[in-house]
């Protein structure tokens, strides 16, 4: 009968390898070690890189003013409302918020281009028998319309 072989792996030394891809990399990763450099000392430049230490070394400290300062209720509002005007805005159509947000300054201009007087009240009624005056009423009325119902399902909900 044959002996058996008996076979051994080589140990393999983990921090030798890691060493050998240490001395390496320089040769294999040129460019972007250069790159890297370039970006890193650009950092240093503007400053970044002594704040973001300043960030580090300060530890906790920004953190816990952070938390404090964002659970005061009326930040905590704030961040809500925040939340709910950018649902509002994501629902109107921005062909509709361009014309309402254009129509501002012209109004503004118009109103102020003479400052010594005011308009009368016959040219004021004039003016809301127009058809974009009536629009605009329609609109006012509408939004009116839809907050004392929304108001009404708050108080009686």
């Amino acid at each position: 009968m044959a002996a058996p072989i008996k076979f051994e792996s080589p140990r393999r030394n983990a921090h030798e390898e890691l060493l050998e891809r240490l001395e390496r990399a320089p040769a294999e990763h040129a460019e972007a070690l250069l790159a890297f450099c370039d970006l890193l000392q650009g950092l240093h430049d503007r400053g970044v890189l002594d704040a973001a230490n300043g960030a580090l070394s300060s530890g906790n400290f920004i953190l816990d003013t952070v938390v404090e300062t964002a659970n005061a209720p009326e930040n905590i509002r704030a961040i809500r409302n925040l939340l709910i005007l950018s649902k509002v805005l994501s629902d109107i159509d921005p062909d509709v918020l361009g014309s309402l947000l254009g129509a501002v300054p012209k109004a503004l201009q118009q109103v102020s281009s003479d400052k010594n007087s005011a308009p009368g009240m016959l040219s004021l009624l004039q003016k809301f028998n127009s058809r974009d005056s009536r629009r605009g009423m329609a609109f006012a009325a509408n939004l009116l319309e839809s907050l004392g119902k929304r108001l009404g399902e708050k108080k009686g909900g």
